[in-house]
């Protein structure tokens, strides 16, 4: 399919890793550049080496304020068609054993720093009237996931505050959508098994093998399909698409809506 972003830039976060390397295959499969954001240096350069011209690096913990300020000057200066808002979670728990310092901890690493982001790049959107912003979360704003309370109730906030905006920039060309996926081979699924282990004091193969066997489909998605939705809602193809969840869960999610 062409998604008629030749020659178009985008920004995506977490870009070395899982949803994020994903979404920037496909996008510079499709004849576009990436400004790609990840923390460790070394990956960043495997993925620029392979990319090269295609690829503008930047090293850094995007959950920081000052990495904010910097990546959305280098992206407005690029003129960004769009960007993928993705990072990690923060730590499997149940509620109990939070400290408030924990929930401290999973604002400034699951909303805080999406809404900065967001502020910082919406002149340059308003100015272009054109802008594309797709947030990574996760299923468990559809149906809380067991051991998640941090990633599920920050995850809501960022819910509410993209609903949000996308009504109140209706119009302006921007649009605002989420994917939510489920249970998908990547490096944040192994910590949630490894949690279930620990609670039930079984191996880590155990613990997978329960936790696959409680999915529908009995396997798990791959970060490629999710990409590939991630890259078609940052295209102009997606134009009357605005404010919508895109829950990709493998039949888990038992709700109607």
């Amino acid at each position: 399919m062409n998604l008629n972003i030749r020659n178009c830039t985008f920004l995506v976060t977490g870009v070395t890793s899982g949803f994020g390397k994903a979404t920037a295959e496909h996008l510079m499969a499709g004849g576009a550049k990436i400004i790609g954001v990840a923390r460790t240096q070394s990956n960043l350069n495997r993925m620029t080496k392979l990319h090269k011209e295609k690829m503008i690096p930047f090293c850094g913990d995007i959950t920081e304020i000052d990495n904010v300020v910097k990546v959305a000057k280098i992206a407005m200066e690029s003129d960004i068609s769009g960007a993928f808002i993705n990072a990690g979670g923060p730590p499997a728990m149940q509620f109990e054993e939070t400290e408030l310092d924990d929930w401290d901890n999973a604002y400034h690493q699951l909303l805080r720093w999406k809404v900065a982001l967001t502020r910082a790049l919406l002149p340059h959107f308003k100015t272009k009237q054109y802008g594309r912003i797709v947030y990574l979360e996760s299923a468990s704003i559809k149906q809380p996931i067991d051991n998640l309370v941090l990633s599920t109730a920050l995850r809501l906030s960022v819910v509410g505050m993209m609903k949000t905006v996308s009504q109140e920039l209706s119009g302006q060309g921007i649009t605002f959508n989420m994917i939510a996926p489920g249970s998908h081979d990547t490096p944040a699924i192994d910590r949630l098994i490894q949690k279930q282990a620990d609670l039930q004091k079984i191996s880590f193969q155990e613990s997978k093998a329960i936790f696959l066997d409680k999915q529908p489909s009995k396997n798990m998605g791959k970060p490629e399909g999710a990409g590939s939705l991630a890259a078609w809602l940052l295209s102009p193809l997606s134009e009357f698409v605005n404010g919508q969840v895109y829950a990709i869960e493998g039949g888990t999610i038992k709700g109607t809506l």
